[in-house]
């Protein structure tokens, strides 16, 4: 008797759920989600204690100060933590040869850890996002701008595009340090400083970087929304130019990065041999 094998669809369900248990259980798991803790509650602290100004002049005041100051750190972290070496660690650790040796195909085994590493994300995202909330009930009542609700999605948008790019290095390297360095540095560091050298040295809009785009999440939250090009005079000869995505453009040049980097994972993931 010939047993069908499970279609791809299946089989993705079936990787993305037995790795995303394998991520709750995990020590890194736990780090973040105590890190995501230790910063909600210090800074439930802070504003308990200090009632700062930009926290307390409004609803969108509260939101935009205490949405600002951590967000984007928490979706990078949780991209690194379970994305870093979600491909690289199973050429480095050897255990690729127990799952590809398998009737699975390569784009299922792909997009079964993306989905869990995603899902283990935004467990994490949503405890933030629940301290966030909690606060500002406490603070102003269950009145939330519904700016906070657009920035909400645009965070959830950026970390589906952090996590395709973390996917893309892992396939790249087969050294699980190195991936997670690579985009650590990328994200916490270079694109940030490219950004700002591009803008002010060049004066150029930096529309082709990931972060830029990303200035969306906090930028929404600014009422009005802040301009296109705003430029400054800083003497009687010169002026400072500064650039803010639109919303369009931010949630394009996010869509972008997560489209291109996830074929070229998946693409590079399926041609690498497992030696």
């Amino acid at each position: 008797m010939v047993r069908n094998l499970p279609g791809s669809l299946s089989q993705v369900k079936t990787i993305a759920k037995y790795e995303f248990i394998n991520y709750l259980r995990t020590r890194r798991f736990f780090i973040l989600l105590s890190i995501t803790v230790a910063i909600s509650i210090l800074l439930t602290s802070v504003v308990a204690y200090y009632r700062p100004a930009g926290f307390m002049s409004s609803e969108l005041g509260f939101y935009s100060s205490w949405w600002g100051l951590a967000v984007n750190y928490i979706l990078i972290l949780s991209a690194i933590f379970f994305g870093g070496d979600a491909i690289s660690g199973e050429f480095q650790n050897k255990t690729g040869y127990f799952l590809i040796g398998n009737p699975i195909s390569r784009t299922a085994i792909y997009a079964g850890k993306w989905i869990a590493a995603l899902l283990a994300s935004l467990t994490v995202f949503a405890v933030f996002t629940a301290f966030t909330i909690a606060n500002g009930f406490y603070y102003f009542g269950i009145n939330v701008p519904w700016q906070f609700g657009l920035s909400f999605l645009f965070s959830i948008l950026y970390l589906v595009s952090i996590m395709g790019f973390t996917f893309f290095f892992s396939s790249i390297f087969k050294s699980s340090s190195m991936s997670i360095l690579v985009t650590a540095i990328l994200f916490l560091f270079a694109f940030n400083l490219i950004q700002t050298l591009v803008s002010n040295l060049v004066q150029m809009e930096p529309w082709f970087l990931i972060t830029y785009g990303a200035q969306i999440i906090g930028n929404i939250l600014n009422d009005p929304y802040p301009q296109n090009i705003v430029e400054i005079q800083i003497g009687p000869n010169r002026t400072f130019t500064s650039y803010n995505a639109t919303v369009p453009e931010g949630i394009a040049i996010m869509a972008i990065y997560f489209a291109v980097t996830m074929i070229l994972g998946l693409y590079i993931f399926k041609r690498k041999e497992l030696t």
